[in-house]
């Protein structure tokens, strides 16, 4: 007896053989999760970076190369968004209940 037999009312799914998908599509979507993670990460770099700034853990050359590097950084995100035509919001991913990643 199949597992579908066992359970009346219950219908396999049907599969289909083949994935449809639109290359444009796939290559934006591979780049918004690919922003996505860069921006999570410059993101977290500021924070820390504060934090250190705010200890005192850092020399005025430190600070000023690390604030240089992330303006930079951020400078480069505006510019691959804006030629993608996307947003930061379109970056923001819904955790769910957990909220929002960015």
């Amino acid at each position: 007896m199949s597992v579908d037999q066992a359970r009346p009312g219950r219908h396999r799914a049907v599969v289909p053989q083949r994935l449809e998908t639109d290359a444009e599509a796939v290559e934006r979507d591979l780049l918004k999760l690919v922003l996505t993670v860069v921006e999570l990460v410059r993101s977290l770099m500021e924070k820390q970076a504060l934090r250190r700034v705010d200890e005192g853990d850092l020399t005025d050359a430190q600070v000023e190369e690390l604030g240089t590097g992330l303006m930079h950084l951020e400078r480069a995100m505006d510019q691959l968004k804006e030629r993608y035509g996307l947003t930061t919001e379109d970056l923001n991913i819904d955790l769910g209940p957990l909220g929002t990643l960015l």
